[in-house]
């Protein structure tokens, strides 16, 4: 399977995906940590997948995206956007009833 169709898969089948620099855990850059933090904040499981063990992931995803830079978070298909989008809706609220409701669609599925 090509790269492209692992990354189509990835987004279609976790309805949340974040796509970054080293894991949640373990951020490897302050764009990633800030982003997981937010999404960790929404207090609903999410997928991600890390960049930076998955070279080929890295490559081509921006073209996909047509997003040049990481993070970058994916809700039920759709791209967010990437660190400064994530915080600034985290901020807002605008974030947390996104993922409830993307969590409550795979849990309902």
């Amino acid at each position: 399977m090509d790269t492209v169709e692992v990354i189509k898969q990835q987004i279609e089948n976790n309805p949340i995906i974040l796509y970054m620099k080293g894991s949640p855990n373990q951020p490897q850059c302050g764009f990633s940590a800030r982003a997981s933090q937010a999404m960790m904040g929404c207090g609903e499981r999410f997928a991600f997948v890390d960049i930076l063990a998955n070279p080929e992931i890295r490559a081509k995803l921006p073209e996909i995206a047509n997003w040049p830079t990481f993070p970058q978070l994916w809700i039920q298909g759709e791209l967010i956007g990437g660190c400064d989008i994530i915080c600034e809706m985290y901020e807002s609220g605008e974030l947390l009833p996104l993922v409830k409701e993307a969590a409550a669609a795979s849990a309902a599925e």
